[in-house]
């Protein structure tokens, strides 16, 4: 017994007094290095399942949440599976300047404007005068703007820069991997192998018979029908003299050589109407309803702008309003007098007044311009008719 304990306080006594074999840095940081890759793995395994169970997609257009949070409860974004992730070309971007609203004499001429994140304009290419076909590489998110954006990439080998590279809106439907192509700067020679596009630009001949004026008319259809079908695809840009009545369009653009102007918010779009007789004007109705002529050598471009469900998203709490750089409204009846024309008085009411803003002009229903026919003579003499208003709106709907 005692032999045995001998022995045993022997082998623990050379165990203690026996050194440790030594490591060099590299095994230890080779070591220590895989042993932190296996608890990232780990680790993000386990964020990726908390993540999953605390999404819930309880619609197929929508992403929700669990209401662990009073933030989350009422959070509701629409689903973008197709949206890139990373950060943008930085090259097509430049630092966002903040004024909180403020003009360069230092009054706040936007009201409620001030904080929120750090951003980076995107640059994007509204003029579209590259020729070519461009493909699309990804659609990314744009925080200066409510539809997404699309980075194209020019096939011509000749091209650098950002004439190579370029963004553009996305149209709803668009996916990596698409192809796009403007027609802005004419049509190509060869487009359609064994067609003479030309016909689309002459014009009719004058003083020429009848079976002359009958030829050039069927070709003229003839061209102008396999001109349609080879350019009438999402995302081309064409002139309006060249897009059939009927079809849907965006980001129209008011003078032959200047950039889209109209309809380029998430979910809008136009549609051309009418071509008139005389050439010259298209008549086009806008997102609002209004109709109005543009001229036909002024571009646009086919399909609907992307993001239609942006409008129905539902942010969730004020602080992600802080976070977009909105600041806090207050209401006009819980004003003093001196600060608004609702404040003052007793109780909240505004006293059976007509609802104004800040300074004085009606907010609802009263109209501050008068365009189209009904306004002033030659007030507006593009608009044919005018945007719905009131009765005839709700009556629309």
């Amino acid at each position: 017994m005692f032999a045995s304990a001998r022995a045993s306080n022997g082998l623990l006594r050379t165990l203690l007094t026996t050194p440790a074999p030594t490591l060099c840095r590299t095994t230890l940081w080779t070591q220590r290095s895989a042993y932190a890759t296996v608890v990232d793995k780990v680790t993000a395994a386990a964020k990726k399942k908390e993540r999953d169970a605390f999404v819930q997609t309880s619609s197929s257009l929508f992403k929700t949440y669990k209401p662990i949070t009073p933030g989350t409860r009422h959070l509701r974004r629409p689903l973008t599976p197709d949206l890139y992730e990373g950060r943008p070309v930085r090259a097509l971007t430049v630092a966002k300047r903040k004024n909180g609203g403020r003009n360069r004499t230092g009054r706040i001429t936007c009201r409620h404007r001030g904080g929120g994140h750090k951003q980076r304009i995107r640059l994007l290419d509204f003029r579209r005068e590259q020729p070519g076909v461009h493909d699309v590489v990804r659609v990314e998110y744009d925080p200066g703007r409510s539809s997404h954006i699309a980075l194209l990439k020019n096939r011509d080998p000749a091209a650098e820069g950002k004439a190579k590279w370029s963004y553009i809106l996305a149209t709803d439907g668009m996916r990596a991997g698409d192809t796009v192509q403007s027609f802005r700067s004419g049509i190509p020679d060869g487009l359609v192998p064994g067609f003479d596009l030309k016909a689309l630009n002459k014009k009719k001949p004058e003083g020429a018979s009848e079976e002359e004026a009958a030829a050039y008319e069927s070709s003229q259809s003839l061209a102008l029908g396999v001109f349609r079908s080879m350019t009438l695809k999402s995302g081309n840009v064409l002139p309006l003299r060249l897009i059939p009545p009927g079809t849907i369009i965006h980001n129209i653009t008011l003078s032959p050589q200047g950039p889209a102007i109209l309809v380029r918010s998430a979910g809008t779009s136009g549609q051309v109407m009418a071509h008139e007789d005389s050439g010259r004007y298209t008549q086009v109705r806008l997102q609002s309803g209004e109709v109005r002529k543009v001229l036909q050598d002024c571009c646009a471009t086919i399909g609907k702008v992307s993001n239609p469900l942006w409008k129905h998203r539902s942010l969730g709490k004020a602080g992600r309003r802080r976070w977009l750089g909105w600041r806090p409204e207050v209401r006009g009846v819980a004003m003093n007098k001196s600060d608004h024309p609702h404040g003052g008085g007793r109780g909240k009411s505004k006293s059976n007044k007509h609802p104004v803003s800040i300074w004085g002009w009606g907010t609802k229903g009263t109209r501050t311009r008068k365009p189209g026919p009904k306004g002033p003579k030659n007030s507006n003499k593009m608009v044919i008719r005018e945007r719905p208003r009131g009765v005839e709106k709700r009556g629309a709907v």
